[in-house]
């Protein structure tokens, strides 16, 4: 049983944690909201995509890519847009309420990049083993450490940022940083489509 759960958290963290898109995002999340809430959204978000990755099967991987790079674009664009309309206020001793975190960091994650590689490949393993709850604790534990790892590294920036950085440059630079997310999964998925 542990060989199942240990295969399956290696699988997935591995095939996550280079170029993943999460990273930036849950950088992003956390120069604005403190570390717990913020992995609170995300654990309940992994728990839920991988739950559907390990019932559904591959059938995730059927998903139409304009579909998943839509979606994901979209969600990047409108988290852009509601940074562009904040005001440009020193907020480092600002704590915003942890429910607001955990809803912001829940949206982030859960509705983008569906049909991912992690996704896959707990799709994948759980086929192969047989054992969905096994692949399922594997995965989102995985998920849950690369998030972790996001969240302490953002965190830990996210003071000197504010000490070194006006607001208007920090909100800039996130609303940039979250555009240039969501057109690399256009661009992404257009050139995969392109080549199959």
């Amino acid at each position: 049983m542990l060989p199942i759960f240990f295969a399956t958290y290696g699988t997935v963290f591995v095939a996550e944690i280079v170029g993943d898109k999460l990273l930036y995002t849950t950088g992003v999340l956390a120069t604005r909201y403190r570390t717990l809430p913020i992995m609170c959204g995300m654990i309940v978000a992994f728990m839920a995509k991988m739950g559907v990755a390990v019932l559904v099967g591959k059938a995730i991987s059927t998903l139409p890519p304009l579909l998943v790079a839509a979606i994901t674009a979209i969600n990047f664009f409108a988290i852009a847009f509601a940074l562009w309309r904040k005001p440009d206020k020193r907020e480092s001793k600002k704590e915003y309420p942890a429910s607001r975190a955990v809803l912001v960091s829940f949206a982030a994650i859960f509705f983008s990049e569906w049909g991912d590689i992690g996704q896959i490949t707990a799709a994948t393993m759980a086929a192969r083993f047989g054992a969905p709850l096994l692949v399922w604790l594997g995965a989102v534990s995985a998920m849950a450490t690369k998030g972790a790892l996001a969240a302490s590294i953002g965190a830990g920036v996210r003071q000197w940022i504010q000490d070194h950085l006006s607001p208007k440059t920090i909100r800039y630079a996130a609303v940039g940083l979250l555009l240039l997310l969501g057109l690399l999964s256009v661009v992404e998925t257009l050139t995969e489509v392109h080549q199959a």
